[in-house]
């Protein structure tokens, strides 16, 4: 496999761009894709003074080097990128700056396990049954593409999509085609900045899914109310659902001599049959939603043997 690293900087540091500060992204202060924590935390380790990131830094052989063995150290290392496939390393490579080296190496995982080859735990890390399994690939032009599906699929989950997910996803396509030429052994298309491309995309920013406590409520609320049977035992669960049964049983005598009283009390049903189907159908909706959302962001996530 050929050394990578150098050509995989060049086009992430593009995609990167220059300086940034948005209080949207969850990067924060940024410099050609190193945030103000990760550079802290270098120099931290390195035993040096802290830095604040500036555009002055920029195109400062002190700061160059500092970025390239910074994106050495704690991305390519990270995910063990000399000893990945052609292309793909530049693929997982990219995930990793964006997203974070474990979660990019979550989406090989993945994407492995759907080839069947990989059956280990989607841990973020690559070990001796990653390699084995990347070395039993007889096509890394498929693998880079799933591996970009499943990274499209969490960017999705990401709160800043709907500012940020254009630039996401222009940034993801350029990768895909390069890493899949550098598969075939060609050169691929050039390297691109796209807008907001560069913003971190972090899974500590996902979208929380919708709860199925609503849903349960108005179930206990429509079935306590009459529907379903059960009425008087279900209603001690809700205030509400004993008001709607009070009002109900203390009108229902009262029908038979007034079409008024009549039309109330079957309103009173009618109220618990949609809160009772209402809330079936949130509650699938929101069980649906869930296990999407967590098969999207690697949640929890079992191979079976």
């Amino acid at each position: 496999m050929e050394n990578r690293f150098p050509e995989s900087l060049r086009r992430v540091g593009i995609a990167e761009g220059g300086f940034s500060n948005d209080p949207d992204d969850p990067g924060a202060r940024t410099l050609n894709g190193i945030t103000q924590v990760v550079y802290d935390a270098d120099r931290r380790r390195r035993g040096l003074a802290r830095v604040t990131l500036s555009p002055q830094m920029i195109g400062h052989p002190l700061w160059i080097a500092e970025r390239d063995a910074l994106y050495k150290h704690q991305f390519w290392d990270a995910v063990r990128g000399d000893e990945l496939p052609d292309g793909v390393d530049y693929v997982v490579f990219d995930g990793g700056v964006n997203s974070g080296p474990v979660q990019s190496v979550k989406w090989l995982q993945r994407a492995l396990a759907q080839l069947g080859l990989y059956r280990g735990a989607i841990d973020g890390h690559v070990g001796t049954g990653t390699l084995d399994a990347l070395a039993a690939v007889n096509d890394n032009d498929a693998l880079i593409a799933l591996i970009c599906q499943r990274r499209v699929e969490f960017l999705r989950q990401l709160k800043g999509f709907p500012k940020f997910g254009r630039g996401w996803l222009t940034r993801v396509a350029n990768v895909r085609s390069a890493g899949q030429a550098w598969a075939k052994g060609s050169v691929g298309p050039g390297p691109v900045y796209a807008d907001n491309g560069h913003r971190k995309a972090k899974i500590e920013t996902a979208k929380q899914p919708p709860s199925a406590a609503v849903g349960d409520l108005a179930t206990g609320v429509g079935t306590a109310s009459g529907v379903g049977g059960g009425a008087l035992q279900s209603a001690n669960n809700s205030d509400v659902a004993g008001t709607l049964l009070q009002a109900q049983d203390a009108l229902t005598p009262l029908s038979y001599g007034s079409e008024i009283i009549s039309h109330i009390v079957l309103s009173l049903v009618v109220i618990g049959a949609v809160l009772t189907i209402g809330g079936l159908a949130w509650r699938f909706y929101a069980n649906w939603k869930r296990a999407k959302v967590v098969d999207a962001l690697d949640l929890g996530v079992a191979v079976p043997l």
